[in-house]
């Protein structure tokens, strides 16, 4: 016969993302898969998939293992083509061989899910 038990819940964790993303107060989860590329980067070295974890209007929030630095230019694009744009690296939060980034778009993304 089974035995009752408890056990404690244990909270999950914020993701390193999560906690940059407090720093942008109209920040909403989002989860949409993309090619980020460092555009100073002409061979291709620095390119990944990562995933946009939140979205303001303007800025797009997501982890990354590329060695990213403030005032970066990068390249978001997604599979299908939706959004295809470039964005400036405006925050970086190191943690444990990832970076949180927070990059703004360079110009009005017209297509973009995320509205003011």
């Amino acid at each position: 016969m089974p035995k009752q038990a408890t056990a404690v819940a244990r909270a999950p964790r914020d993701s390193s993302t999560a906690k940059l993303a407090r720093f942008f107060p109209n920040a909403t989860p989002v989860r949409i898969p993309i090619r980020l590329t460092r555009v100073t980067d002409e061979n291709g070295k620095f390119s990944e998939s990562t995933v946009i974890e939140y979205g303001t209007s303007r800025e797009v929030l997501f982890a990354s293992a590329l060695p990213l630095e403030f005032a970066d230019l990068l390249r978001l694009q997604t599979a299908d083509g939706t959004l295809d744009t470039q964005a400036c690296v405006v925050a970086v939060q190191y943690n444990s061989g990832r970076t949180a980034v927070a990059a703004r778009f360079t110009e009005q993304v017209p297509n973009w899910i995320v509205q003011p």
